[in-house]
């Protein structure tokens, strides 16, 4: 098993609504990819990290699974809208995925 993580950064004073576009794609368009709300989570910075961080990961099967997720995502209209509108709450350049492996 693998967790997927994607991390953000939230603009000064817009951390609220970045959240609030996450779960968003939590709920609209990560089921048409596969992933479930109770696959994943989401966090924040508190101690000892950005308080702008917000972080999205989940857990899959394999990376044949998460690469098959990927690709959907570029075929799903609604998540180039949804892309569009979070762009604006988010700092340039401070998206990043990591992939860990479950031992």
């Amino acid at each position: 098993m693998l967790i997927a993580r994607w991390q953000i950064d939230a603009k000064f004073g817009q951390k609220q609504t970045a959240i609030d576009h996450l779960n968003q794609w939590i709920d609209t368009i990560a089921p048409q990819i596969g992933i479930r709300r109770e696959d994943g989570r989401l966090m924040t910075g508190s101690i000892g990290a950005r308080e702008a961080t917000i972080i999205h990961e989940w857990d899959v099967p394999d990376l044949a699974e998460l690469d098959k997720a990927w690709a959907a995502l570029g075929k799903i209209e609604a998540h180039k809208r949804w892309s569009t509108e979070l762009e604006p709450h988010v700092v340039s350049g401070s998206a990043r995925w990591k992939v860990y492996r479950v031992l």
